[in-house]
């Protein structure tokens, strides 16, 4: 038993004697190699971190995954230079348009559509130089000079009032409406009812255009211009 000890501890002590040699000779190119595992799992590390970090969304095989297109909503489209056009014009008459209604009982949002549409945006001729945004005639057979100007309206020449600015003629409608009996049946409605409105003015005779009705109602849903009603 004593003498497989003795050679048990004398082969441990050659294998240590012998790894002792082999360090001792190969010490560098060990130490080289141990420096360069290090920094090839420490470019490892950094180069999976780094992708980790700028895309966490990369599959196993290095891909981004497939992204469905999503709809942007309406309001956020671009509008297009007629919309835009409509947009700056509600802007800059909706403070009147609620003036109007609190003053004379007229939805905001007919204002502004019935404006929108007679003036096209405050584009129309009539608008531009008469300040005319409602197509507001003259009947008079003795006015002033100034007092209204010729265009050709249905084919047949017209006479249309001409104001000082856009405000007055703002007020001339409202007062129009207010004065003129047949558009008395229209104070009965409910100032939020627009559609009631709108067919109300077409059926009294505002427009010769049969689909008068249908188109101050797309204004008014397209743009939201019943939320000026209060």
């Amino acid at each position: 038993m004593i003498f497989k000890l003795l050679l048990l501890r004398s082969r441990l002590l050659s294998i240590v004697e012998l790894a002792y040699r082999f360090l001792s000779r190969h010490w560098l190119k060990l130490s080289l190699a141990a420096c360069f595992g290090f920094l090839l799992l420490e470019r490892n590390l950094s180069i999976e971190f780094r992708f980790s970090t700028e895309n966490p969304y990369l599959n196993v095989n290095g891909e981004a995954p497939k992204v469905e297109p999503v709809a942007r909503p309406a309001a956020l489209k671009e509008a297009s230079p007629k919309r835009q056009q409509q947009l700056a014009y509600v802007r800059r008459f909706a403070r009147v348009a609620q003036s109007e209604q609190e003053k004379f009982g007229i939805p905001a949002s007919i204002n502004l559509a019935q404006g929108l549409l007679e003036s096209d945006a405050g584009n129309s001729p009539i608008a531009r130089r008469n300040n005319n945004h409602f197509g507001i005639k003259c009947f008079s057979q003795n006015c002033q000079k100034g007092h209204c100007s010729n265009f050709t309206d249905d084919s047949h020449k017209d006479f249309f009032r001409a104001y000082d600015n856009a405000w007055e003629s703002w007020r001339a409608h409202s007062l129009m409406l207010q004065q003129s009996s047949r558009y008395h049946p229209l104070f009965q409605l409910d100032h939020k009812d627009y559609r009631s409105w709108a067919r109300g003015l077409a059926k009294a005779g505002y427009a010769t255009d049969p689909d008068y009705a249908k188109k101050l109602v797309n204004l008014i849903e397209e743009l939201e211009l019943y939320a000026y009603d209060s």
